[in-house]
């Protein structure tokens, strides 16, 4: 697969980092897109991103990356962690950005756009927007994990909503545990 894996300045550097950590680049092209603010959210959660080896690295202001035109394929973007700004100027069809106009290209191309977005509460404007990409055809997996599983430790809180990306993805993974069907 050709993934694009877009970071911007929300809180949840964990959400970007523990999806990176599960995307072989052997396996599939991905590329990495940071927003202006994501560095300074990084630095702040969790120190530094550890990118792995042969994930390609681009600008944010930078057009002379192949996923920010219709005529390149690519199979999915994420967002992971999406802010409200981002969203809603995606929302709006603002491109003045790589991950926005990568973004603007997924939705008019009909490619799979998956949206984390980590903000609470929630405005009207927040849910309008959302409103918004969802009939335009993104995936909205807000960073709210599951405890079914029980998790022991905040990875593994971290890893639901991660697991539920990977899904969405078409990624095979085992990192999270399924509901399974009761027993009779």
């Amino acid at each position: 697969m050709r993934i694009v894996v877009g970071i911007t300045g929300a809180s949840g550097a964990i959400y970007a980092q523990r999806l990176m950590d599960r995307l072989d680049p052997v396996s599939h092209e991905v590329h990495l897109v940071l927003s202006q603010y994501a560095n300074q959210v990084i630095a702040e959660e969790i120190g530094e991103l550890k990118v792995p080896k042969g994930f390609i690295q681009h600008a944010d202001k930078s057009m002379n990356v192949p996923f920010v035109s219709g005529s390149a394929v690519f199979d999915a973007m994420v967002i992971i962690p999406c802010s409200m700004g981002t969203l809603g100027r995606m929302a709006n069809g603002t491109s003045e950005t790589t991950l926005l106009r990568a973004a603007d290209v997924f939705l008019k191309e009909r490619r799979k756009l998956i949206l984390v977005p980590r903000e609470t509460p929630l405005s009207l404007i927040h849910v309008r927007n959302m409103a918004i990409l969802l009939e335009a055809g993104a995936v909205l997996i807000p960073a709210m994990p599951g405890f079914y599983s029980r998790p022991q430790s905040v990875e593994e809180v971290v890893d639901t909503v991660v697991a539920r990306v990977l899904d969405h993805l078409g990624v095979p993974h085992e990192i999270s545990p399924r509901w399974k069907d009761a027993k009779e």
